[in-house]
């Protein structure tokens, strides 16, 4: 089954600012969640996860720099598998997040930063939904 984009992020050095700004432009409204400075996007399309957090780091010296894609994958370590055969690199390892599932990050061929998470069972409406 093709991988479907689930979640993105809008990755920001003044969440504030930009929660303001997201508000006023699209009337997204944002719920406070996890650690400081992240909330989620409740508004932003149907069956679609998205989150406004604080810039960060994915490696030492690999800064998220604009919007970030994260597909849902039914294997996550095929897609690894699949990341390196195809000439990518991983750049995050996989990593838990209770409740959500277990995600990645990976560079693409051209240099771009994409996430790929296995959700959880019922986390998107069923288990690979």
């Amino acid at each position: 089954m093709p991988a479907k984009v689930c979640h993105f992020a809008i990755n920001a050095d003044d969440v504030g600012r930009a929660k303001s700004f997201y508000e006023g432009v699209f009337g997204w409204t944002f719920d406070p969640w996890g650690p400081p400075d992240f909330y989620q996007v409740k508004n932003a399309g149907h069956g679609l996860l998205g989150a406004l957090q604080g810039r960060r780091e994915l490696a030492p010296g690999v800064r998220m720099a604009g919007y970030e894609v994260t597909a849902g994958v039914e294997d996550l370590k095929a897609t690894i598998a699949a990341v390196e055969a195809a000439g990518g690199k991983i750049i995050m390892q996989p990593y838990k997040i209770e409740g959500v599932g277990e995600l990645i990050y990976f560079e693409d061929t051209e240099g771009n930063l994409v996430g790929a998470m296995q959700y959880e069972p019922g986390v998107l409406g069923g288990s690979s939904d």
